[in-house]
Order: C-alpha cells, then structure tokens, then sequence
C-alpha cells in the first residue's frame, strides 16, 4: 500500500525532475533555452509537479489554454530540497499549526508551499494517495529560474502519445511510456512538518 503523502519523482542522484505547462510563447523558448525568457514573471507564485500524470490531469494533456507547451524540468536535487525545507502547507492543519493564525503567520513568511492532490492514474482517475505540488514564490522563484535549472526538455510529445495509448485501451502501453517515477529519499525530518496528518 502505498504512502499517504510521499513524494515520488523521476530523479537521479544530483536531479530530480519536475513537470510546468505553459503556452507555447513560454514554454517553447525555455525548452529550447534551458531557462525562462524575459516574459516569464519571477515575481509570481509558480507551481512545479513531480508527478507527470497529475501534470497531464492539470493540463489536460497539453490541450487547455494556456497549458500547450509541457516541460520536464530538470533541478538540483539542492534547490528542491532547500524549498522543502523553507515550505508550509498551503492549507491549515490541526497537528502541524498550533492554529490558523500560526499557519498564516507561517504562510507569509515562507517563499515556498506545499499541497497535495490525489495522484492519478492512466485514465486521470483519483488514487487514494497524494502528489506533491510546490509552489515557489519570491526568493524560491528566483532561485528556480535562475540557479536550480539544469535541464530543460519539452515533453508535449510524450503527453501526446501516452494519451493516444489511453484512448486506444492499451493502458499497458501507457504506462511502458510513462517516466520511471520512484519514492523520492526525501532527508530526515524534512517532511514533518508538510504532511497533514502525519502520513
């Protein structure tokens, strides 16, 4: 049985990857760059997936508006692990926050946060365990842009084709597609204070 909160991910021993959806005048100069151009805003929260199948579920597939272009991007496994180590719960918590007014106290001061959805399946289907989002904001989303990057692929591609496997009914092949995402060794304590009920 899987973990009710845990992070899993495509990654290596220095990288791990992380999944955005952007339109095309975004995301297809950062694909081809390796980092965002001048229109990306540093100054707004920005939101990174470690679980591709949520990514397609938010995005789509790579069809909403505004979502066409889908990026694998590569960090340092430093960053993202400095941005778990800065985040708190996007939501108030009984048990992590001693109330809501330390949970927004703790909210405005942290440049990163942290949410989790129900991971999903092939068909896009709720699992009854959780994905991780994190969102950087302010020093975090610098950081991101502008020191964690260390590849950038578009994988719109890949969304397509395992979407085409999907429609066919050969979920099989879908999932022979899908990137190798595995139990993220997340440092000790690091998560402590970012799962809800101490899953």
């Amino acid at each position: 049985m899987e973990p009710q909160f845990e992070i899993r991910a495509l990654h290596t021993e220095t990288t791990v990857t992380v999944y955005q959806a952007y339109p095309p005048e975004i995301g297809l100069p950062t694909a081809r760059d390796g980092r965002f151009p001048a229109l990306w805003r540093r100054g707004r929260m920005t939101w990174i997936k470690p679980s591709f199948l949520w990514m397609m579920y938010r995005c789509g597939w790579g069809t909403k508006e505004g979502q066409q272009t889908v990026l694998a991007v590569e960090i340092s496994r430093e960053g993202f692990e400095w941005a778990l180590a800065r985040a708190c719960l996007s939501h108030y918590a009984a048990g992590v926050h001693a109330d809501h007014d330390d949970w927004k106290r703790q909210l405005h001061r942290a440049p990163t946060r942290v949410q989790w959805d129900p991971e999903r399946d092939p068909l896009l289907r709720p699992l009854p365990y959780r994905s991780l989002q994190l969102g950087l904001a302010g020093e975090a989303a610098h950081r991101y842009a502008d020191e964690w990057i260390v590849s950038v692929a578009e994988v719109t591609p890949l969304a397509r084709e395992v979407h085409a496997a999907v429609r066919d009914g050969d979920l099989d092949a879908a999932r022979r597609l899908l990137p190798v995402e595995r139990p993220y060794p997340v440092p000790e304590g690091l998560l402590d204070r970012l799962r809800p009920s101490g899953g």
